[in-house]
């Protein structure tokens, strides 16, 4: 027993027998209470307790204010922006980096500043596959995800990323930056700002050149605050870059183009409009270093001359294949320049060039180089004429479309002469062209060879009703599409001729022609060998219901888009027609016609039909009657209008609503 009294117990509380420490037991405040003959006491476990008043003097309260205000807080956010630079790049995966840069504004703004060859990671990984001995599967074990992020980026970016105005901002493209980076890489990038609220600036664009390596297409619309600086940072950083698109970006210049061209020779497409601090200097570069450029558009640039369209044109002669130049101020060098280097072009647009003669159409096709030229647009271009027009045909072996477009010089004459030199030609259409009449097309079609396809004619007041033909009539058996639209004098007696001329069309396009009856229209669909897929007659007043009931008895079978908007003569008996014998109908546009609940009771309980689109607009016969009737149409219907009907009940819009609810419904 007294071995066992005399033990010590190491440990947080010690045993001992007979040898306290305190001299006097009331000295300590720990022991517990005494029984008649027992003076065993326990080691103290907490801390004496201070009884007495804690008086804290004033001089020692400015002291300790002091201290606490130069004591700084214990976080990471106290670090300088160069010693938390230092640690954020060595964070190992891309995935680390993007749940970083969620913690505040200033980890974001400083990731997205870190380029991907300065994360140290990156190159002690290359290190470690350069040197080391073990096979690539135990280097996966330990890394696996980053060698597969890192295979996504070589192999080029996929995402694409849209940004509205309220969105453009600095940290929305420093967050799209570190956040594709990790998933592929970012592959393409629009931007859609406006004059006044755009908050995009070159630090945002410089974090998508520095993270987005793999950038393919940059497309950037009046974002006034980006200049030269974020653009080049593109250049450094995005040497895939194949699309670039500028439009509005005053503060761009010249500079930023260079930069573009100097160091993305893979750009294929570049496209600046209202650029007005870009020209031709930028423009000859991009011609010099992008030996693969494809497609140029060129419009309201005030700055670009004939000196930059001429160098981007020769020195990216062989690679040119689409052109597009709109209210330029050049003169008719560029288009000497055009006709002589452009071995490759396939396309050409030449729109609103005040500055242009006749002289400028005339040599750009006497040059006899343009041999691979299939389609060419003139728009607004006074200088075009007769000489003009037959110069590009007798240049231009392969040219299949023509556009003419308020082009008021361009005559009977010079439309013979063109249809005469081309043997290709697949479709013309000719847009407020005054000047052509009647004769001029039946020359144009007697001409046209065995691949001529389509035919418009929008706008054209000279196309009137003639009193004598010319002996011999052309037979176009290979015209499938007719436009003719909103040409006043074209009535039904000129349409019985074009439909005996065009016995094999199957699409027809007459909006406009109020001049047009059923004696001009029954004949055309009678006269169709072929089967009739698409009938426009928008605003054709005087149709009614005997030419859509002859349209769908014989056409019924093939037809997949009827549109009579306005044609207030077609009542519920065309619709009627059109459910008995219409089996393949997708479109149908009876607006403002004079149709009922009856003819939509119908249309509901068609069993063959399998409307898409149904457009009810303006029709003052349909009422909330018809609701009910809308309610079991098909589940193939895509789109309902019901715009400017009597169909005020709120309610039943919302119960239509319910019911159709794979629908888009206008009401």
């Amino acid at each position: 027993m007294p071995a066992l009294l005399n033990l010590n117990v190491l440990g947080a509380d010690e045993i001992r027998l007979r040898e306290s420490p305190y001299e006097n037991y009331i000295e300590s405040s720990c022991l517990l209470p005494f029984a008649p003959g027992s003076d065993i006491y326990y080691r103290p476990c907490k801390r004496l307790r201070v009884t007495a008043p804690f008086i804290i003097t004033r001089e020692e309260r400015k002291v300790a204010c002091v201290f606490k205000k130069q004591q700084l807080p214990r976080s990471m956010d106290s670090l300088p922006d160069e010693c938390l630079y230092e640690i954020l790049r060595r964070l190992p995966r891309f995935q680390d980096r993007s749940i970083a840069s969620c913690v505040s504004k200033r980890w974001l703004m400083l990731l997205s500043s870190i380029q991907t060859s300065e994360v140290l990671e990156q190159q002690h990984k290359s290190e470690l596959l350069r040197s080391s001995m073990s096979p690539l599967p135990d280097l996966n074990q330990a890394i696996p995800f980053e060698l597969e992020i890192d295979s996504n980026i070589e192999s080029g970016g996929y995402l694409t990323r849209s940004l509205d105005v309220d969105e453009a901002t600095d940290t929305r493209l420093a967050a799209i930056a570190i956040s594709a980076a990790g998933h592929g890489g970012l592959g393409k990038l629009n931007i859609r700002g406006g004059n006044s609220t755009c908050k995009a600036t070159d630090v945002g664009l410089s974090a998508i050149g520095r993270l987005c390596p793999s950038l393919h297409s940059l497309s950037m619309w009046k974002v006034p605050l980006v200049s030269d600086a974020g653009l080049a940072a593109v250049a450094d950083g995005c040497p895939m870059l194949e699309n670039l698109d500028l439009s509005q970006c005053p503060r761009l210049s010249d500079n930023g183009l260079i930069a573009i061209a100097q160091k993305c020779p893979n750009l294929k497409s570049i496209k600046l409009d209202s650029c007005s601090g870009i020209g031709n200097d930028g423009l000859q570069a991009i011609g010099r270093y992008c030996q693969k450029l494809v497609s140029a558009s060129i419009r309201d640039c005030p700055l670009v001359g004939d000196k930059g369209i001429s160098g981007l044109v020769a020195a990216a002669s062989s690679s040119l294949m689409k052109i597009k130049l709109q209210n330029l101020n050049i003169n008719d060098v560029s288009l000497g320049v055009i006709g002589h280097y452009g071995k490759a072009l396939t396309d050409i647009h030449l729109i609103a060039l005040e500055n242009i003669s006749e002289r400028g159409f005339w040599v750009m096709g006497s040059a006899l180089n343009m041999v691979s030229l299939t389609s060419i647009t003139i728009s607004c271009c006074p200088g075009i004429t007769d000489l003009g027009l037959e110069a590009i045909a007798k240049c231009c072996p392969q040219l299949k479309h023509l556009y003419l477009q308020r082009s008021c010089n361009i005559t009977d004459t010079g439309l013979k002469g063109f249809t005469r030199s081309t043997s290709i030609l697949e479709s013309l259409k000719l847009e407020d062209c005054s000047m052509i009449t009647l004769h001029g097309i039946l020359d144009g079609l007697l001409n046209c060879s065995a691949r001529f396809r389509s035919l418009a004619l929008i706008k054209c007041t000279g196309i009137r009703d003639i009193t004598y033909y010319p002996n011999e009539l052309p037979t176009c058996l290979s015209l499938r599409f007719l436009t003719i639209r909103d040409c006043p004098g074209f009535t039904s007696s000129s349409l019985a001729v074009v439909s005996k001329l065009c016995p094999n069309l199957q699409q027809i396009d007459l909006t406009g022609l109020v001049g047009v009856t059923d004696a001009g229209f029954l004949p055309l669909v009678k006269s169709s060998e072929s089967r009739l897929v698409k009938v426009t007659l928008e605003g054709c007043v005087n149709i009614s219901d005997a030419s859509i009931a002859a349209l769908v008895k014989a056409h019924g079978s093939s037809l997949k888009l009827l549109n009579v908007d306005g044609c207030n003569k077609v009542s519920d008996k065309s619709l009627l027609a059109i459910v008995g014998n219409c089996s393949v109908l997708e479109d149908l546009d009876i607006s403002r016609c004079n149709v009922s609940d009856i003819g939509v009771a119908s249309l509901s309980s068609a069993e063959k039909l399998k409307l898409r689109v149904l457009s009810l607009a303006g029709c003052y016969g349909v009422t909330k009657r018809s609701l009910q009737f809308l309610g079991k149409m098909k589940n193939s219907l895509e789109g309902l209008n019901l715009q400017q009907c009597k169909l005020s009940n709120a309610n039943g819009i919302g119960l239509l609503e319910e019911k159709l609810w794979w629908c888009d419904i206008l009401s």
